[in-house]
């Protein structure tokens, strides 16, 4: 799913929010290749100390009692599903703008998911339920050079589950920015990987070579 230029993805979907966090890296590579990158994002590729130990914490107990599960393969928005419970891709404005989000109890220690389609996700007001809606956005900023902006937004169905969604927030927050700036840098790495375009020629080198041609 596709949109104009006019308006951000995460707007349409989440225009009011409770809480967010925005994470934003320069790259020195095209806005095109940036885009790329982040669209085409295997998140399992993401790494970093404290991601790689909360994981190895996290698969303890299923470890021990002999009952874990291999992580998934790969996890690319590019592909347009997710295929995990409660998350959905909510579409992409080429070369600018990726976004996703989900629907669960996040606050629970075992969190129950929601699926939601796409068209519905932006008016879901069931009670009882948060909704988080993320996107990567890409801007220029100059010759070669671009900005790329992750921001996660919560929101959520009813004060009750509001009140839950905020101390929960605050408890993960400081790990949700963590995770978002790895994130980012892997996308970072990923693009220094692709050749950089070709300058175009100034006016002023095409004049210069150009054949001059002397009136017989």
């Amino acid at each position: 799913m596709s949109y104009g230029p006019d308006s951000e993805l995460i707007n349409r979907y989440m225009p009011c929010y409770d809480m967010a966090i925005t994470e934003h890296l320069v790259i020195d590579h095209d806005r095109e290749a940036v885009y790329m990158a982040a669209r085409d994002l295997d998140f399992m590729s993401v790494k970093s100390p404290l991601l790689n130990a909360s994981f190895f914490v996290r698969g303890l107990p299923a470890r021990v009692t002999g009952k874990a599960t291999p992580p998934p393969p790969a996890l690319r928005l590019g592909e347009g599903d997710l295929g995990l419970p409660g998350w959905v891709y909510l579409g992409d404005i080429p070369g600018r703008e990726v976004a996703f989000g989900a629907v669960g109890r996040f606050w629970k220690s075992d969190i129950e998911w929601r699926d939601v389609p796409v068209a519905d996700f932006a008016g879901f007001d069931e009670p009882g339920w948060g909704k988080i809606a993320c996107h990567f956005l890409v801007t220029d900023d100059g010759p070669g050079r671009s900005v790329i902006s992750y921001e996660c937004r919560t929101a959520t169905t009813d004060l009750t589950a509001r009140r839950q969604m905020q101390r929960y927030w605050w408890v993960i927050r400081p790990f949700v920015g963590h995770v978002m700036r790895a994130t980012l840098r892997t996308i970072r790495d990923t693009t220094r990987r692709v050749p950089a375009p070709a300058p175009a020629p100034s006016p002023t080198s095409a004049s210069a070579e150009a054949p001059s041609s002397t009136p017989a």
